[in-house]
């Protein structure tokens, strides 16, 4: 197993090189979102931007499952506020990650964060505003990707 020490210095440019990309592409999608509003959807969005920028040859952080992964926890999320639970509003929110990650499996779209997406939308109800800041910043993420795959390589 080779070292960190070795390895940053032979990579360090990919680690600046990526670290501040995910800065700036981070910047551009908090922008769109409301912090206060919406904090795990904040936290999947920075998971997000750890796997398309520290780890961006792993399946999760294609395109394709990056914006999967998350429309599939919008719909998972919605779904479950939707179930009759009552008091055990904890059952429907454990639903909203099950479900999603049912359903990214079975699509063959997984990436994590996307069941965070799930819970905030479970915990916090749907917001069309909410959902349209979560996409963009997840597309503008995807794209960043797509764009410099050639560029970006695993860090770990």
């Amino acid at each position: 197993m080779e070292n960190l020490g070795s390895k940053f210095r032979r990579h360090w440019k990919n680690y600046v090189f990526q670290s501040l990309f995910a800065i700036i592409t981070v910047i551009l999608a908090l922008l769109l979102l409301n912090i206060q509003e919406r904090p795990i959807i904040v936290a999947s969005v920075g998971a997000t931007a750890f796997i398309v920028f520290a780890l961006p040859k792993d399946s999760t952080a294609n395109t394709a499952n990056v914006i999967g992964g998350h429309l599939i926890g919008v719909l998972s999320g919605s779904v479950a506020t939707l179930l009759p639970v009552g008091d055990l509003t904890i059952v429907a929110y454990s639903f909203a990650v099950g479900l999603s990650i049912f359903l990214m499996v079975i699509a063959d779209l997984e990436h994590p964060p996307a069941s965070g997406t799930a819970l905030s939308i479970a915990t916090r109800g749907f917001s069309y505003n909410g959902v349209a800041g979560l996409m963009i910043s997840v597309i503008i993420l995807a794209s960043v990707h797509y764009f410099f795959r050639d560029r970006l390589r695993n860090l770990r």
